[in-house]
C-alpha cells in the first residue's frame, strides 16, 4: 500500500518511535499540502496574535466578550503549534518519525485544547445570552472574577480529562505496530494500532465525546433559543440586526468546530475511515484556527477601530 521507502523506514525504526504515514501513498500531494499548511499556519499566527495584542492593549476591548475571544485565540495558537510544525517537517522529510514522547505530548496537548475549546465556546454562548437577554444585569453577571473562574474551570477540566485518555490510549499493547495512518497522533488512529480488544477505550472515548461535545453543544443551542426569542421581541430592525451580528460570528465558529469534531469523535474507531479522518484532522487543526480570527474580525467594527487606534499610536510614537 505504501512506498518502498516507507516500508524500509518502518523496518528500521525503533519501537519507541511512530511513523506518521500521512499521504505517503500519494507523494505528489506532499508539496501542495506543505505550501497550504505553511500559509495556513502563518495566517493563524498573525490573525490570532493580532486579536490577543489588540484586546490586551485597547481599553475599549476590556470586556468579557474580548476576554473570552483572546482565550480562544491563545488556545488556537497553541493547538496549531502543537501539530503544525511537525506536519511541515514530515512533508519535506523522507523519515516521517515522531518519538514516543513527542506523540504522547502531541496527543495530550491537542486533546486538552480541543476539549477546552468545546467548553470555551459554550461559555461564549452564555456571555452572548447574558448580554442580549439580561442587558441590565450583564455587568453584574459577567464580573471579572466570574469570567476568570469560568475560563480556569474549562482549562482545568479539559487537561484533567485528557490526561486520563492519553494514559489509557498510550498504555495499549501494539505488538510492534508503529505506523499511524494520519498526519498526527490522535486517539482513533492510535486505537487502530492496538492488538487487543479496545472496546473499553471506545466506550471511554464516546462518553468523553458526549460530555465535551454534545452537552456543551446542547447548552449553546439552548442559549441561542433564548437569544432568538429575545431578538424577535426587539421592535427596531436596527436593534435586531445589531443583536444578530453580535452572535453570527460565534455561530459560524461553533458550526465549523463542532461539525468537524463530531464527525471525527462521535463514531466508533472500528468504523473509522482513514482517508476521511485525515482530511477532517487537517481541517480542524489547521483550517479552523486560521478562519476563527477572520470570522470574528471581518465585520467587527470594534476590532477595526481598535487596530486603527493601535496603528495611529505606533505612528505617533515613531514621529510619523
Amino acid at each position: 500500500m505504501y512506498g518502498k521507502g516507507t516500508q524500509e523506514d518502518g523496518n528500521q525504526s525503533s519501537l519507541g518511535e511512530f511513523i506518521l504515514l500521512g499521504v505517503s501513498d500519494r507523494p505528489q500531494l506532499e508539496l501542495l499540502l506543505f505550501v497550504l499548511i505553511l500559509i495556513s499556519y502563518t495566517m493563524t499566527l498573525l490573525g490570532n496574535t493580532t486579536i490577543i495584542v489588540v484586546s490586551w492593549l485597547d481599553p475599549h476591548l476590556h470586556t468579557p466578550m474580548y476576554f473570552f475571544l483572546s482565550n480562544l485565540s491563545f488556545l488556537d495558537l497553541c493547538y496549531t503549534t502543537s501539530v503544525g510544525p511537525q506536519m511541515l517537517v514530515n512533508f519535506r522529510s523522507i523519515h516521517k518519525f515522531i518519538s514516543w514522547a513527542g506523540c504522547v505530548a502531541q496527543l495530550y496537548i491537542s486533546l486538552s485544547l480541543g476539549c477546552t475549546e468545546c467548553l470555551l465556546l459554550a461559555i461564549m454562548a452564555y456571555d452572548r445570552y447574558a448580554a442580549i437577554c439580561q442587558p441590565l444585569r450583564y455587568t453584574a453577571i459577567m464580573s471579572r472574577r466570574f469570567c476568570l473562574q469560568l475560563v480556569a474551570t474549562a482549562w482545568l477540566c479539559s487537561f484533567s480529562n485528557s490526561m486520563l485518555h492519553t494514559i489509557h490510549t498510550m498504555r495499549l499493547p501494539r505488538c510492534g505496530r508503529n505506523q499511524i495512518d494520519n498526519f498526527l497522533c490522535e486517539v482513533p488512529a492510535l486505537l487502530k494500532l492496538a492488538c487487543v480488544d479496545t472496546s473499553a477505550n471506545e466506550v471511554e472515548s464516546l462518553t468523553s465525546s458526549v460530555i465535551f461535545l454534545l452537552v456543551p453543544l446542547g447548552f449553546i443551542l439552548m442559549s441561542y433559543g433564548y437569544i432568538g426569542t429575545a431578538v424577535l421581541k426587539i421592535h427596531s430592525a436596527k436593534g435586531r440586526l445589531k443583536a444578530f451580528n453580535t452572535c453570527a460570528s460565534h455561530l459560524a465558529v461553533v458550526s465549523l468546530f463542532y461539525g468537524t469534531a463530531i464527525s471525527m469523535y462521535l463514531q466508533p474507531p472500528s468504523s473509522y475511515s482513514q482517508h476521511r479522518a485525515k482530511m477532517v484532522s487537517l481541517f480542524y487543526t489547521m483550517v479552523t484556527p486560521m478562519l476563527n480570527p477572520l470570522i470574528y474580525t471581518l465585520r467587527n467594527k470594534e476590532v477595526h477601530r481598535a487596530v486603527q487606534r493601535a496603528l495611529r499610536r505606533n505612528m505617533t510614537a515613531q514621529g510619523v
